[in-house]
């Protein structure tokens, strides 16, 4: 007798079908007939990094003014379609790309490809509606200016990657973002957007050969001679001796501050063992030892803990935290204390073990849902990292000795050369 099929949970080469257009266009499609709903998201490389100083938060403008309105259909249309429907469909920017995602029952797929196609190839940048958004856009801004948080990592990022891209906001400033004209818009749309280079990721109760059909028929037409390529990222400028930033806000109840320095990239070698070396400083149970010392003994922080963000480019491994601003120095000193006790001892045994068990106990969680498994295709397709990286990652984790966290750390955490940025009264 043989023995039923059984599908893999973790998705993987078996079941990741892959196909490119003649255009340049990737689609990555996983079936799932447990659900009757499809979840869909990708990105394509129109991103801040094609900004001029003078222009920043030009991306995010136009990633937020594409449903606005379109050669087909208005701003109304676009979303009462879309409500009528069930379904949802949404653009977002970053440093390097546009992405998108959305979701639909499975019967409407073909009007949330429609609406996408519409969206990226023929939005008109309605001008009533792009001042609209200009006013929403410098409101955030105006927020922005009054949170602690989110100044302190400005200037953390402004300090760390100092004549780098990365050092740059990408909403931009208020006065960049009135000098935005419609015709800026326009151009930069003409400039950048565009199929090469674009990938799609739909997952749910559909046959991958007849998706990808669908794609090429309201996509694969879609061709932009002109469109230009991203340019190689500069070298990052190390930092050489800790340099510390504060910006004062008057009548604040609470500072906030950000302590770090570069990490990993998404695909280098040790981004496994510098992600489970921050799971133990500061994001493991009550956020790791950071959030242990500073914040449950200490009774210094609001909030405290570590953080690994890793992409394209270089990363950054910092802490953040939120205080009494009368507690600033000492929860400084807590932390830094902290960082060097981790790069001079490492993590222990126990330690190591209990972050590993996390790692592989919770990703068959976080793939779940479709728009999980969506988010994981991506992940791995992005950083090329391979369609079989979740088949092996138990193994890729277990693989995690102490002593590779340990040089990890000592590669990548110099407690005399840190970004100390701090925001307050």
């Amino acid at each position: 007798m043989t023995k039923p099929f059984t599908k893999p949970s973790l998705p993987g080469p078996g079941d990741i079908y892959q196909a490119v257009l003649s255009n340049g266009l990737c689609v990555l499609v996983r079936s799932n007939f447990n659900s009757p709903s499809i979840s869909m998201g990708g990105y394509l490389p129109a991103g801040a990094i094609f900004e001029s100083d003078k222009k920043l938060g030009l991306a995010d403008f136009v990633a937020s003014s594409l449903m606005r309105g379109t050669q087909m259909r208005s701003f109304d249309s676009i979303y009462n379609e879309l409500e009528s429907a069930g379904a949802s469909l949404g653009f977002d920017s970053g440093v390097h790309n546009t992405s998108f995602g959305g979701r639909s029952l499975v019967e409407d797929l073909p009007l949330l490809l429609k609406l996408l196609s519409e969206s990226l190839q023929t939005p008109t940048f309605p001008k009533g509606e792009i001042e609209r958004l200009r006013a929403q856009l410098l409101t955030g801004l105006a927020i922005r200016a009054q949170d602690t948080a989110e100044l302190a990592d400005m200037a953390f990022d402004q300090m760390l990657f100092d004549g780098h891209p990365y050092a740059r906001p990408s909403d931009g400033f208020p006065q960049t973002i009135q000098s935005i004209t419609r015709k800026d818009m326009q151009e930069f749309h003409r400039l950048h957007f565009g199929p090469r280079g674009m990938v799609i990721a739909i997952v749910g109760a559909v046959h991958p050969r007849k998706i990808v059909e669908e794609v090429e028929r309201v996509l694969g037409g879609w061709q932009v001679p002109g469109q230009q390529e991203a340019y190689a990222l500069p070298p990052h400028r190390p930092i050489k001796k800790t340099i510390k930033r504060h910006h004062t806000l008057a009548g604040k109840s609470q500072s906030d501050l950000v302590i770090g320095m570069v990490g990993p990239r998404r695909k280098d070698p040790e981004y496994m063992s510098a992600s489970i070396g921050n799971s133990v400083l500061g994001q493991f149970g009550m956020m790791g030892r950071i959030g242990d010392v500073v914040r449950e003994k200490s009774g210094l922080a609001y909030y405290a803990y570590s953080s690994l963000n890793s992409g394209t480019g270089p990363g950054t491994w910092e802490v953040n935290a939120g205080v009494n601003p009368a507690n600033l120095k000492k929860a400084i000193d807590l932390i830094e204390r902290e960082l060097r006790r981790f790069v001079k001892h490492g993590v222990t045994k126990q330690e190591l073990a209990d972050s590993q068990a996390n790692y592989i106990g919770r990703l068959p969680l976080s793939l779940e849902s479709n728009s999980g498994v969506v988010s994981a295709i991506l992940n791995i397709y992005r950083y090329d990292l391979g369609l079989d990286y979740y088949l092996k990652y138990a193994d890729l984790v277990r693989a995690v000795k102490r002593a590779d966290v340990l040089e990890t750390a000592r590669k990548y955490i110099d407690p005399q050369r840190l970004v100390i940025s701090t925001a307050g009264p």
